[in-house]
């Protein structure tokens, strides 16, 4: 069994979505071309529920909306469903200046005469592509607009001055959203209403020890049960307004073990990657104290690490 569909099938993802995907995946070839841009291996999701959900929308399908807060692991899913799927992923990272030429593609001039440079959006369509939308709410809703016939039943793009371009079969789009970020609006109901939403919950203590110990094999489970306590802590002020959100930042921990892992103590490694990112000197300072009581700031090497 492929790599990918046995770690499904270890995290419990239900037998009748696994033979789905498995038929899904021989149905549909990857072009060779295409083959460097289906994710292999890395970081995947862990959380057997939504993994169910999303590989049954996706079955059926449905474009996905992963709506939730930082450090809920909306991208790492996005890349782990594109892996099962064995399908190329095309990414998109929105921003208030994003227009639609930048989704779809514009005329260009190719040396010799003036001819049409496909965008990600339109290739991802073409050949049969995951295409990653990442913060879709931070862009105009005038250029999104021209996502919605190939969102919707009719499945085409309709490119101005081009050719209609219809979404091959094994197509699909997975949006991401964060709530409350600048630059942030609130999702157009024409477009929301072509996403199936998936509400992503936060990350478990115990698969929180799992993506470390998976990360960084040969940190110890003591260090490894600090470091996910200190999150759990930190997120939880978050939650309660005594810190920032910036504070919860699980990039940001795993950052730091990682500059523990090669050389650094603790107490630097944390300030560069968590503490340091609050920038209000007093919110700084209440962060610090969270880090120095949990981890002490002096351990480095054989404290850590085995």
């Amino acid at each position: 069994m492929d790599d990918i569909l046995t770690f499904l099938q270890k995290e419990g993802v239900d037998n009748a979505l696994l033979e789905g995907v498995s038929a899904f995946r021989k149905a549909h070839a990857v072009p060779e071309d295409l083959a460097s841009r289906v994710p292999q291996g890395g970081v995947r999701y862990l959380g057997t529920a939504v993994l169910d959900k999303a590989i049954a929308a996706l079955l059926c399908r449905k474009n996905l909306l992963l709506a939730g807060p930082k450090a809920t692991g909306k991208n790492v899913l996005a890349t782990t469903l594109a892996e099962a799927f064995g399908r190329p992923v095309w990414n998109v990272s929105f921003h208030i200046g994003a227009d639609a030429a930048s989704l779809v593609g514009t005329d260009t001039y190719d040396g010799e005469k003036v001819v049409f440079r496909q965008g990600p959006v339109t290739r991802c369509a073409a050949y049969g592509g995951f295409g990653i939308l990442d913060e879709i709410n931070m862009a105009r809703n005038e250029a999104l607009a021209v996502l919605h016939s190939a969102l919707d039943d009719r499945r085409i793009l309709d490119v101005p001055g081009y050719q209609l371009v219809p979404l091959a079969e094994e197509t699909r789009f997975i949006a991401t959203m964060n709530y409350g970020y600048a630059g942030t609006r609130e999702l157009n109901e024409a477009l929301a209403s072509r996403f199936v939403v998936l509400d992503m919950p936060l990350i478990t203590r115990d698969n929180l020890l799992r993506l470390i110990k998976e990360r960084f094999p040969k940190c110890k489970e003591s260090a490894a049960e600090q470091f996910a306590d200190l999150f759990f802590e930190l997120e939880k002020k978050a939650e309660s307004a005594e810190v920032s959100g910036k504070a919860a930042d699980l990039r940001g921990l795993l950052d730091a073990i990682d500059l523990c892992q090669n050389g650094l103590t603790a107490g630097d490694a944390l300030a560069m990657c968590i503490a340091d990112k609050t920038f209000d000197p007093y919110e700084k300072s209440l962060v610090t104290d969270v880090i120095d009581e949990r981890i002490d700031p002096s351990w480095k090497g054989r404290e850590l690490f085995d």
